[in-house]
């Protein structure tokens, strides 16, 4: 896969743009269907300006506090999404300074976020995880607790439940994702249709995979490596 040194930025975040337009014109998709989510992980803010010079201000980060860091090191402008799981304990600090919440995946801490959202007086936007494959070592909900979960949490007034996120087990080949992309989309559409509601965000592939997830539905990419090279 592709790969960006500290003076690729820009080229790599061409490539990228242009897989995914080419990944949407396979599918019959419009690429504004489509957002890229940087993920910046241990890179400094110095790399992250190399994007925002292009133009791309969506900006993912694993950790809360690696990401409260480059706010303040960046100031205003880039819009940022926690792509990695959040800890119950850090939901205080996450609320109201992420766009979008990616990993929730238990009563609790959909509970905490809506408690910290009401008392800062906003609404939160979020993705439920699902652990399609049922690894043990990855975060996310069993299938069959995913539309529970979604009710419980769609219920509740300060969070905005927008959607789904997976994270396909390790395949040597993009393609053998493909089961997991379309498994999670035809999840959201069974849940959608049981909730009487839409959920807009499909939130799945990484470097090795985009351009399988975006065939599949993908709303939201998140990629690092492809952008910003080897960590």
């Amino acid at each position: 896969m592709p790969t960006a040194d500290a003076t690729g930025v820009r080229s790599a975040y061409r490539s990228v743009c242009e897989r995914i337009a080419g990944a949407c014109a396979r599918a019959g998709r419009d690429p504004s269907g489509v957002r890229l989510v940087a993920v910046t992980k241990t890179f400094p803010p110095e790399r992250i300006r190399e994007l925002l010079v292009c133009g791309h201000g969506l900006i993912g980060e694993n950790r809360v506090q690696e990401a409260l860091a480059k706010m303040e090191a960046l100031g205003p402008g880039p819009i940022w999404h926690l792509v990695g799981h959040l800890q119950t304990n850090k939901a205080r600090q996450a609320v109201g300074r992420f766009e979008l919440i990616h990993g929730v995946d238990s009563e609790r801490l959909g509970r905490e976020i809506e408690r910290r959202a009401a008392g800062a007086g906003l609404r939160q936007a979020l993705l439920i995880q699902a652990n399609l494959s049922r690894e043990p070592t990855k975060f996310g909900v069993a299938e069959d607790r995913v539309l529970p979960l979604l009710e419980l949490l769609t219920g509740l007034e300060h969070v905005d439940v927008r959607g789904l996120m997976t994270i396909p087990p390790p395949v040597e080949q993009a393609e053998l994702s493909r089961p997991w992309f379309a498994g999670l989309r035809r999840l959201r559409d069974r849940c959608a249709e049981r909730l009487g509601r839409p959920l807009p965000e499909l939130s799945m592939g990484m470097t090795d995979d985009f351009e399988v997830a975006v065939e599949e539905g993908a709303t939201l990419v998140r990629i690092g490596r492809a952008l910003f090279g080897e960590r």
